[in-house]
């Protein structure tokens, strides 16, 4: 499993719809996370940290619309897309889905050949490098296809940790993450190494970006983690 694997959180009720979707996000490259109704989602979100939700309006206990709610009020979660399933098909459940914060909307029965479209539409939005973006940041430049990074216009030699690290960094600018964070969407969820192997790496990377000259633009946010900027 890639360490860099995107997280796709499916919630939904029906054990069919479960299987069909998890079957095919699979089969797309995606990890998958399954819920079956609105509490164990929330759980999940936190533990999982995924970066994307197809999530189903009825479902028992806590409605889609209530988790979308919840989700989009909370700084850490409100960037995650949310695409909203339902059978109503009306447009004023539409609009009121999207109102709540669900980015997209998909009317049941609806063709998984779409679903996955509009998934990869909405994470090439959330993490650029899966899609195989360009990402710039200041005067440095990531090229997540080709796997060449540049600053003012010099090539970086950067070591596949690093890589992944950096492309972390330069999705969510500004953003603080964890070492806890750090190794599971570098390392992985499946893999244990200490936290103190985030520092080592992050040092190798603030030298690979300033081997040329220019300013560390790394921070170190004490007692909470890193951050590019």
């Amino acid at each position: 499993m890639s360490a860099n694997q995107p997280t796709v959180l499916v919630v939904e009720d029906e054990a069919a719809q479960r299987e069909v979707l998890s079957y095919n996000l699979e089969a797309e490259g995606f990890r998958v996370a399954l819920a079956e109704d609105g509490e164990e989602a929330l759980l999940l979100v936190d533990e999982e940290q995924p970066d994307i939700i197809v999530l189903d309006w009825m479902l028992p206990s806590l409605s889609g619309i209530e988790v979308c709610r919840q989700l989009k009020t909370r700084p850490d979660t409100r960037g995650v897309p949310v695409i909203m399933l339902s059978a109503r098909s009306e447009e004023i459940d539409r609009v009121r889905g999207l109102e709540t914060g669900a980015d997209d909307y998909v009317v049941k029965p609806y063709s998984v050949l779409e679903l996955m479209a509009r998934v990869r539409t909405q994470l090439r939005r959330a993490r650029p490098s899966a899609a195989g973006l360009r990402l710039e940041y200041q005067d440095i430049v990531l090229d997540s296809e080709t796997h060449r990074v540049t600053r003012g216009g010099a090539e970086l030699k950067l070591g596949p940790t690093e890589f992944r690290l950096l492309t972390t960094f330069m999705e969510k600018p500004g953003r603080v993450w964890s070492r806890e964070q750090l190794l599971d969407r570098v390392w992985g969820r499946d893999i244990y190494v200490d936290t103190r192997t985030v520092d080592v790496h992050i040092g190798r990377l603030r030298k690979a970006l300033s081997i040329h000259g220019g300013d560390d633009p790394l921070r170190t946010v004490r007692g909470a983690g890193y951050a590019l900027g």
